[in-house]
């Protein structure tokens, strides 16, 4: 007996040796994806993916409500008793001249922005944020807001430069519908709007109301990103809020604070990637400046904060 159960025992163990088990393989291919997932260029770059596929996945939501936000910040425009058209009345007008996929249009154009806007952004942001909590936890402290709102201010300065080319092209396509039938350009695709704009006015036509863009994108920057992580930290420490729900109430304060503080910005941005040159071969707008005093005595200074509710509505849901 005592021999047979050895002769078993060592056959069992040959089996063994012969054929690994499927949990051996199972935690070989987890620590082969875990060893994939920790090389330190995939860990430098995945802020960067992350960022910009949520960016690209927040456009195709709310796509139809930034077409509204522009054709209200266009509005009216030169007239302080202009047309004061309400979202609602935006929104009918658009689906009544044409189809309700009208509201999409220049998606192209966004997922473009998001693709180097936000990918940039949202990347750079992490870096710089990982960067600071590395040297915070060398001296013993937390990440301050100040810190925070300097990474964000940078962050977003540098990303609206890479991507003000897809951001012009996005405002010509959604501004387009506005124009006499006669005289639209109907971009077929941002590849299109991007060539025909270079081709017809220049390459530096493709950075034209970068000023103000990189000023938004840094007062943005500093509403969304150091407020989001601010709140959330505060809300952490002092509810106890499940994790969901922090991140929720954090980016409705977020998406406040950065609509109020770029939103004057975002206007200007606007109506100066918008303008051509009219028939005296001038433009409307010299330059930041000259669009924020021309607005302010021609349109009223309320004029800038125009739509506030559908620009937060937007904001929200990128914060």
């Amino acid at each position: 007996m005592s021999v047979t159960a050895s002769n078993v025992d060592s056959s069992k163990g040959n089996v063994d040796m012969a054929i690994p088990s499927a949990s051996s393989s199972v935690s070989t291919t987890k620590n082969t994806k875990r060893d994939f997932l920790h090389q330190p260029w995939v860990r430098a770059s995945l802020p960067f993916v992350n960022g910009g596929l949520a960016g690209m996945t927040a456009t195709t939501v709310i796509q139809p409500i930034d077409m509204v936000k522009v054709r209200l910040q266009l509005a009216g425009e030169g007239a302080k008793t202009g047309p004061r058209p309400s979202a609602l009345q935006v929104t009918r007008d658009i689906i009544k001249a044409g189809k309700a996929l009208d509201l999409y249009t220049g998606l192209s154009a966004g997922l473009l922005r998001q693709a180097v806007y936000t990918t940039a952004r949202l990347g750079f942001f992490d870096t710089f944020m990982s960067s600071l909590a590395t040297r915070a936890k060398e001296s013993g402290r937390q990440v301050g807001f100040s810190e925070r709102a300097g990474a964000g201010l940078a962050a977003g300065g540098l990303a609206a430069m890479v991507g003000n080319p897809a951001d012009l092209a996005l405002i010509r396509m959604q501004s387009d519908g506005l124009k006499p039938k006669e005289a639209r350009a109907n971009y077929k695709s941002v590849v299109d709007a991007l060539s025909r704009i270079a081709r017809s006015e220049g390459i530096t036509a493709l950075w034209a109301g970068a000023y103000p863009t990189i000023v938004r994108a840094m007062a943005l920057n500093f509403g969304q990103l150091a407020f989001f992580s601010e709140a959330k930290q505060q809300l952490k420490n002092r509810t106890n809020l499940s994790t969901q729900t922090n991140t929720l109430t954090a980016s409705a304060i977020a998406g406040f604070f950065a609509s109020f503080f770029s939103l004057p910005f975002d206007f200007v941005k606007t109506r100066l990637q918008k303008q051509q040159k009219g028939p005296d071969g001038k433009l409307p707008y010299r330059g930041m400046m000259h669009c924020f005093g021309k607005v302010a005595k021609e349109e009223g200074l309320l004029r800038f904060y125009r739509g506030f509710t559908t620009y937060y509505v937007r904001i929200a849901p990128h914060a």
